[in-house]
């Protein structure tokens, strides 16, 4: 069974930084690409960044790039999402997803003031 926790939301004041982490298991971990999502209310959710399994040539969206750098922790099961510079318009609920397993985890709350 595939299970995916995120952890490291919180509220942030404007230009500050947080880091998330997604805890994965039930499926061998290293073999597959994983994604970071989000999304904010009243909007659909959108693509963070992704990371593929080697690690190698991580992609992220226009609105995030050069702010976060997604990263993964093979041994440990885990992928990371340092956000740095963060701004009102990254309030949003953050999703970890395993895409090819179609499976999400509960997500954790970001919130930016201004």
């Amino acid at each position: 069974q595939v299970q995916l926790v995120e952890s490291g939301g919180g509220l942030v004041q404007s230009g500050g930084s947080l880091r998330l982490s997604c805890a994965a298991s039930g499926f061998t971990f290293r073999s597959y690409a994983m994604g970071w999502y989000r999304q904010a209310p009243g909007k659909a959710r959108e693509l963070v960044a992704r990371i593929e399994r080697s690690g190698s040539t991580p992609s992220y969206a226009d609105s995030v790039k050069g702010r976060f750098r997604i990263s993964r922790d093979d041994a440990k099961n885990t992928v990371h999402l340092p956000m740095d510079s963060l701004k009102p318009g990254d309030t949003a609920v953050y999703y970890c997803n395993a895409p090819a397993f179609g499976a999400w985890g509960q997500g954790t709350q970001v919130a930016v003031s201004s």
